[in-house]
């Protein structure tokens, strides 16, 4: 028996592990104690890492459809049958009747953050969807307007705020998201022993509710207008912070925000949102009196009717406040492998909508179109119609709205392939599935979560088992790119990696803020460790960063050298204040009051006078799964309908109900409780047997970013077997 150190890769905690490996195999985990990021914190999902590395249900070799069949061939078949497959669509239609899907597990993967964007760009194709659309979209618009880069994430400073607004989401639950926070109870618990103060706005009164000072539950989609009384407020009564907390000079558009919440009242707005209006001011008045606040908002925010305006205002109060760019309020985060920081300067801003999809006319948002979007452009006849599709660790029949449509339209494409440890409700229509080793036999690095730690830090797991005969993923990846770019399928997938890696570094000597310009880009590719393309990439990437060591020209600066042998990890300070580096707005400044924003602010008031009767459905997290690829036995990770004993009692409900909704309905489990308010109804998202995206047809979107409203939308819900009332 032996130990190895590794990275959790589920969630976003991004947690170290001790591993136990026996017979070489994983057999057990716990929580690394000294580990830099999370010090000795696992959750369930990083205690099971044993059961999901060794998963029966995992596929251990390639799949091909042969009539009509999966089967298991070799991996150089399967190759083959990948070339060949799409060679054809290639000569026939070309790379832009190939669509690409990414889900979620590529934000956790080194293969995902390096090489799928390879493929991408191999094939030229602008059909690329991801569950951004699904998910955090609106708030990535909402800074790509206010900062001129929708990557420009601000964190709650976890460790040193006093005063933490959480709207729309469930960290105790889910362990953080666009906040990379290992130990969020922990974090909590410590914000209460040093006197600071935590508010949850929530519907349903979830884990991290119950544990809130203040916990006020707004009808479900009315999070926008909630948030722009508060800023109403802020006017109001003047407590805009003087200079903005110092961030002042580097702000416009401050006089057409106040001018646009002066019609957004808590009067106005009580009935819309179902909370008192003296609730609305003193929360105001209580984020603007405490030394340090931070309101950090989540999917509860994001997959709504206004989910881009309610963003952007988070965003508002936070810089109202004189709390963005300052400890105890958002900081922007600076991972090892982002660029190292130039000189303050005016940048090109954001824009979405440089192409549109082709059947709706969506608008592309940060080179994604919407995911509600595949199934349409999939079977819709005429010019650029998809003809072959390519998903990498997605399941969009179960993650989007109207699946059952996505499965039709699946089968009548010309080809499709998924890189996929599973046969999933998406995989299963593929022609060849892919499937990636296990984590225990892959690297891990945050390429992505790093961008979003609440303390920058550098760590890196090397594979703590050797492949068992099947290959990487970044090589599967890589393969495929060769493949599309006439390379050859078979031909070394070191190649890709070379050939980043030459053209990356000719940007960087020709740069003159680069760390190395003027240097030859010989000089420093020989200067790359031997092994594999992902570990040199991985180096060249830290030593031109933030925190490298310039290829040697500062001694003390990050390699991957260095890193290897800090295997828990290098510390490398909290996030300091630094929004003149982050702005890439073309006026240098943050701009608060985007006409986009402004435009949807109109739409967003004439709801004001609308009010949804019955039921509302929403969603939740369960602490044991993880979307729609883990659901662990026992606790308390069950699919049911969650509803109000009361809002249950007038329905007549049994231990079964219908629930109806604009695209389709289901039978689930009833859930009776107390800790949803009434007219609410909850259930999980990712279940295959009782979807609930079969609820939703997809047609509503938040217009600025594209993203399927997921929350607040209508249903009904009925017995199936009727109780006599009484």
């Amino acid at each position: 028996m032996s130990t190895e150190l590794r990275i959790c890769p589920i969630c976003e905690a991004t947690c170290g592990l001790t591993l136990t490996i026996e017979d070489g195999r994983v057999t057990g985990a716990r929580g690394d104690a000294d580990d830099v990021f999370s010090a000795g914190f696992i959750c369930p999902k990083g205690a099971s890492f044993a059961e999901l590395d060794g998963d029966p249900h995992r596929l251990t070799g390639p799949l091909v459809r042969r009539d009509g069949e999966l089967t298991e061939v070799s991996w150089t078949e399967a190759y083959d049958a990948v070339a060949d497959g799409l060679a054809k669509v290639l000569a026939e239609h070309g790379g832009s009747a190939v669509g690409v899907y990414i889900g979620n597990p590529n934000a956790h993967t080194v293969a995902g953050a390096l090489y799928g964007p390879m493929v991408i760009k191999a094939l030229g194709t602008r059909s690329v969807f991801s569950a951004s659309t699904l998910d955090q979209m609106p708030k990535q618009v909402a800074l790509g307007h206010l900062l001129g880069s929708p990557f420009a994430f601000a964190v709650p400073d976890l460790d040193r705020t006093d005063h933490l607004v959480i709207i729309g989401a469930n960290p105790l639950v889910s362990n953080g998201s666009l906040a990379t926070a290992p130990d969020f109870p922990g974090k909590l618990k410590a914000l209460r022993r040093r006197g600071g103060k935590l508010t949850v706005i929530d519907p349903a009164r979830t884990r991290t509710a119950a544990q809130a000072d203040w916990h006020l539950a707004p009808r479900p989609g009315t999070d926008a207008a909630l948030l722009f009384a508060i800023v109403h407020v802020l006017f109001d009564e003047d407590l805009v912070a003087e200079g903005l907390g110092g961030i002042g000079s580097y702000v416009r558009g401050v006089d057409e925000v106040r001018a646009l919440a002066a019609d957004f009242t808590p009067e106005a707005v009580a009935g819309y949102c179902d909370i008192d209006a003296q609730d609305i001011r003193t929360l105001a008045r209580e984020i603007a009196a405490a030394p340090s606040a931070a309101v950090y908002g989540r999917i509860g925010t994001t997959t709504v009717e206004f989910g881009t305006v309610g963003s952007w205002l988070v965003e508002v109060i936070n810089i109202l406040t004189g709390n963005m760019d300052r400890p105890g309020g958002v900081l922007f985060p600076l991972s090892a492998t982002a660029s190292k920081p130039r000189p303050p300067r005016p940048g090109r801003g954001f824009a979405i909508g440089r192409w549109h999809s082709r059947v709706s006319g969506y608008p592309e948002v940060a080179s994604e179109l919407p995911a509600a979007a595949v199934a349409e452009e999939i079977d819709t006849p005429g010019d650029g119609q998809l003809k072959a599709l390519i998903t990498i660790a997605g399941n969009p029949v179960l993650s989007a709205p109207d699946g059952e449509r996505l499965v039709r339209a699946m089968t009548g494409l010309d080809f499709m392939i998924s890189i996929d440890p599973y046969v999933n409700a998406t995989t299963r229509h593929a022609d060849v599935i892919l499937p990636p080793p296990p984590p225990s036999q892959s690297p891990h690095f945050d390429f992505v979560l790093n961008n979003l730690a609440i303390r920058n830090n550098a760590r890196y797991s090397p594979p703590v088992l050797p492949l068992d005969g099947r290959p990487d993923e970044t090589e599967i990846l890589a393969r495929i790119a060769l493949a599309i770019f006439g390379v050859g399928i078979h031909a070394d997938p070191a190649l890709a990696d070379e050939q980043v890696i030459a053209a990356t570094l000719s940007k960087e000597v020709a740069d003159p803020h680069s760390p190395v310009a003027g240097r030859t880009v010989e000089e420093l590719v020989a200067m790359l460790p031997d092994g594999p393309g992902y570990e040199r990439r991985l180096d060249m990437m830290l030593r031109v960063g933030p925190y490298g060591d310039a290829f040697g020209a500062d001694p003390e600066g990050l390699t991957l050298q260095r890193l290897k042998a800090a295997p828990h990890g290098i510390d490398l300070g909290p996030p300091r204040p630094r929004l003149p580096e982050v702005l890439r707005t073309p006026s240098g400044k943050v701009e608060l009051a985007p006409e986009a924003l402004i435009a949807d602010t109109r739409r967003l008031r004439d709801s004001l006078t609308r009010r949804v009767d019955g039921l509302v459905l929403i969603g939740r997290r369960h602490l044991r799964s993880n979307n729609s690829w883990m659901h662990l036995v026992g606790g308390t990770n069950r699919c049911t309908l969650q509803i109000h004993p009361d809002d249950a009692a007038g329905l007549g409900l049994g231990d079964v109900a219908v629930v109806k909704g604009p695209g389709g309905e289901l039978l689930i489990p009833v859930e009776r409780t107390d800790d949803i308010r009434p007219g609410v109804v909850s259930i999980p998202h990712g279940w295959d047997e009782a979807n609930v995206n079969r609820l939703n047809d997809g047609t509503q979107l938040d217009p600025l970013s594209g993203t399927s409203v997921l929350n607040g939308i209508p249903v009904e819900v009925s017995a199936v077997d009727p109780v006599p009332s009484g």
